[in-house]
């Protein structure tokens, strides 16, 4: 039996259920939504995700999107290149750079450390961030990863990967709730947390 009459708003539905976060209720309430605006409106939107799906790449440099091969901030000659934000994903990027405190420049891992659900640190951004950092230019490395258990792996294994070139290591402070994502912290509250960072602190390391 059909859910709905008509095969297009069917698929319709299905494409945005296919959204993280996004169930059937919703989607369909997306798609009775778009249907009320005029059709011009709906053009646009078609046309900006799929100009978004061909245009939209990753910066070369840091792995943030950008529609060229440098994103905005890596060719910004205003920011300070000696630092060094680690993030996990481009999220956190607009996170940080919305509480309008940091300057200098990021890198994005694509994820973190994450061995239950198949996640190993060859799946990450890792060795363009030891190439980046071994180029000598960059004098601090400051970790802004999720407060977890998953995320202190990464900041370790990290930590273990980079102490041997020289460079300074320090964490946000932990204004951000243990357990807690960036992308949910307020903009004061984390940009607080990468004004006052400190450094990186681990029992295991001699």
């Amino acid at each position: 039996m059909k859910q709905y009459q008509s095969k297009v708003f069917e698929e319709a539905v299905d494409a945005f259920a296919r959204l993280p976060g996004i169930g059937r209720r919703t989607a369909l309430r997306m798609v009775l939504a778009v249907l009320k605006r005029p059709a011009e409106d709906a053009e646009r939107f078609g046309q900006a995700v799929i100009r978004l799906r061909k245009e939209i790449g990753y910066c070369v440099k840091c792995h943030n999107i950008s529609d060229q091969s440098t994103c905005g901030i890596c060719a910004d000659t205003r920011r300070d290149a000696s630092l060094v934000c680690v993030v996990e994903d481009i999220r956190d990027v607009i996170a940080i750079e919305n509480t309008g405190q940091y300057r200098g420049l990021f890198h994005v891992l694509g994820g973190i450390i994450n061995p239950m659900e198949g996640i190993s640190p060859s799946q990450l951004n890792v060795q363009s961030l030891v190439d980046k950092v071994a180029a000598g230019r960059v004098k601090e490395v400051i970790m802004a990863l999720p407060a977890t258990m998953e995320g202190d792996t990464t900041v370790y294994y990290l930590f273990k990967k980079l102490r041997e070139l020289g460079v300074r290591f320090s964490v946000i402070a932990r204004g951000i709730a243990i357990g807690g994502e960036l992308e949910y912290a307020d903009e004061v509250t984390l940009g607080r947390s990468i004004v006052n960072r400190t450094p990186y602190d681990h029992p295991l390391v001699k």
